[in-house]
């Protein structure tokens, strides 16, 4: 979340950058709402800490009055102090819920975007970073989508998974499973040949880590809670690996902290009905390498353009057209100040799929999570960063179309040490 001083010394740069995320007249009330919770929490502590004050005074005064034997003037003056303690009781509850008030309008004001980002409203007006220099693959009509290809192969199966589990839950099968591992152990490896530290954290995390790199309160309506543990399943690795981190001073020669781990991801949202959604398009569990990064304030934007070139790499080389999004103040996400998405294009659909997003947050998480760095004596907020290298669902589903030929689905070179054959048939 925010920092409040920030808030205070900067209202402008935040009522701006909230308005580059298309909040209202009616929702930028709540920066003078905040404003007024804190004087009102300085007002409260001040007159608290003068009660203290005069409780402190007045028994001192009431010790030397009975070592003088003036009893009567000290049990006058305990009167006081009993009802100076009364009224900062009072004052202490009211400052726990102004303090509970203040904290949860702060959880509600999305991160400040970057002054790169553009302005707009919907996907629709997300800006290109970086378009495909070369024509689209076109395939002859007889084509098939990747669900298609799916069942005349025996690569993966949905309606199994609907079976075991429920719309949005896949099956891989024999060489779509060794497909999907084959791409894991070629995105890990890849990522800690560049120096990431691989990490294997659980599956489900209580409501502190998710509410550190900022699922909650935003996202809570799209994950799975296991109401019983009180425990969410996460909806990507950043939200362990980033919390490793959490309630950490860290030294300025740690950095940069580089993370990466493997995990499924689940996510209740499912979206709207039609051919876009379908087969792996868009689904409830996929498997995903997301990479995390611990950065010096001074050093953030540069590990981004690092990201971006990694992400790059990896489409490069599973042979792959996409293009790099720069993705406007409505589109982006709660959390981050710059967002990058990369689509690849999926040849028999003929349309983008979203396969990654690397996004810079700066202090917004490390605020939450008390994540720190010194630096010359003091310590400082530390930027975060993640990035997905990559999502598989949809990076499967372009390659069995993009690589369909009459003699079955070629396999990327880069791709045959893993997965141990060169062709699906």
């Amino acid at each position: 979340m925010l920092q409040l001083n920030f808030i205070r010394q900067n209202k402008e740069v935040v009522i701006k950058g909230l308005q580059k995320r298309n909040f209202s007249d009616d929702q930028l009330r709540i920066v003078d709402n905040i404003l007024e919770l804190d004087d009102n929490r300085k007002n409260i502590q001040s007159e608290s800490d003068a009660l203290l004050a005069q409780r402190n005074a007045l028994s001192k005064e009431i010790g030397d009055l009975m070592k003088q034997g003036r009893r009567d003037e000290a049990e006058a003056l305990k009167a006081q102090v009993a009802a100076a303690k009364e009224k900062a009781d009072q004052l202490g509850i009211t400052l726990a819920d102004t303090k509970n008030q203040l904290e949860e309008l702060l959880y509600q004001v999305p991160n400040i975007p970057h002054a790169s980002v553009p302005e707009g409203k919907t996907a629709d007006d997300n800006e290109v970073f970086k378009a495909w220099p070369q024509e689209l693959p076109v395939l002859p009509e007889s084509a098939l989508p990747h669900w298609e290809l799916a069942k005349k192969y025996n690569l993966f199966d949905l309606e199994l998974g609907v079976k075991l589990t429920g719309a949005g839950f896949p099956v891989y099968r024999g060489k779509g499973a060794r497909l999907e591992r084959a791409l894991i152990n070629l995105f890990l490896d890849r990522a800690t040949t560049a120096g990431y530290e691989e990490i294997a954290p659980p599956l489900m995390v209580n409501a502190d880590t998710a509410r550190a790199t900022g699922q909650l309160p935003d996202k809570e309506a799209q994950m799975y809670y296991v109401e019983r543990d009180d425990l969410y399943l996460i909806p990507t690795a950043e939200v362990p690996v980033t919390n490793i981190y959490r309630d950490v001073i860290l030294n300025e020669s740690d950095l940069p902290v580089k993370m990466t781990g493997y995990t499924p991801c689940f996510r209740r949202e499912a979206g709207s009905y039609g051919a876009h959604v379908r087969g792996l398009n868009r689904v409830h569990q996929f498997d995903k390498i997301e990479i995390v990064r611990l950065e010096h304030p001074d050093r953030s934007y540069q590990a981004l353009d690092e990201m971006l070139e990694h992400v790059s790499g990896l489409l490069n080389e599973l042979e792959l057209p996409y293009r790099v999004l720069r993705l406007c103040g409505g589109d982006m996400g709660f959390t981050s100040a710059l967002t990058f998405d990369f689509e690849v294009y999926s040849a028999a659909q003929q349309r983008w799929l979203e396969v990654s997003s690397v996004s810079n947050f700066e202090t917004f998480q490390s605020n939450r999570m008390m994540l720190r760095f010194r630096d010359s004596g003091q310590n400082r907020l530390l930027h975060t960063l993640n990035g997905s290298a990559l999502a598989l669902a949809r990076i499967v589903a372009a390659l069995l179309e993009n690589n369909q030929t009459e003699a079955g689905i070629v396999i990327p070179a880069v791709l045959r040490p893993y997965t141990g054959f060169d062709i699906i048939n």
